[in-house]
C-alpha cells in the first residue's frame, strides 16, 4: 500500500471510533459460530491499526492485540479479498514469524478482508489453526459470507 492510501485507510478506521471498545455480543456470537463450524483453534475480528492489530472479537485468544509487524492480517489486507496460508511453517513469509514459532503456534491461517463503505481495508475475520489446513472453494465462499455479516455488524454498531 502506498503511504497516502495507508493514511486514508487508517483515518477510515479511526473514524469508526471502534478501537479499544468493549466486546460486541453479536460479533462474539458470530466468531463462536465460525469457530465451531470451521473447527478452528481461534477465530478473531482483527482491526489493523498503525502499529498493532486489535481484536474486536476473539475466541480462544487471551491477547487483545499483537504488534502489526508480526501480524498475518497486515498481509491479508494487502490482498484482493483474502489470504489463505495452509501451512505457515512451510511458508517463506511466515515460517520464522514469532506467532508461528512461539506460544501462539499458528500453523494455518485464513483471513477475509473487512472493508468500510468506501472500500478501505480495516481488518479481517480470521481463523487460526494449530495444524495445517486446506480450504475448499465452498469453505472460501462461506467465509466470505461471514466476513460480509461481520462488516454489517461492525457498521450497525459503529455508524460512520
Amino acid at each position: 500500500m502506498n503511504h497516502e492510501y495507508e493514511k486514508a485507510r487508517l483515518a477510515a478506521l479511526e473514524s469508526l471510533d471502534i478501537l479499544d471498545t468493549s466486546p460486541s455480543e453479536q460479533l462474539d456470537a458470530l466468531t463462536k459460530q465460525v469457530q465451531t463450524e470451521f473447527k478452528c483453534k481461534t477465530c478473531l475480528v482483527s482491526l489493523v491499526a498503525e502499529d498493532r492489530q486489535w481484536f474486536k472479537s476473539r475466541q480462544c485468544m487471551d491477547a487483545t492485540e499483537t504488534p502489526r509487524n508480526i501480524s498475518f492480517c497486515t498481509y491479508a489486507i494487502a490482498e484482493e479479498e483474502y489470504l489463505i496460508v495452509p501451512d505457515a511453517k512451510a511458508d517463506k513469509i511466515f515460517a520464522n514469524n514469532p506467532l508461528v514459532t512461539g506460544e501462539t503456534y499458528i500453523r494455518a491461517y485464513a483471513g477475509f478482508i473487512l472493508r468500510n463503505k468506501d472500500g478501505y481495508e480495516l481488518g479481517t475475520l480470521c481463523l487460526l489453526y494449530d495444524e495445517p489446513k486446506a480450504f475448499s472453494s465452498d469453505n472460501i465462499d462461506t467465509l466470505k459470507q461471514y466476513a460480509r455479516i461481520t462488516e454489517n455488524i461492525i457498521f450497525s454498531e459503529h455508524l460512520q
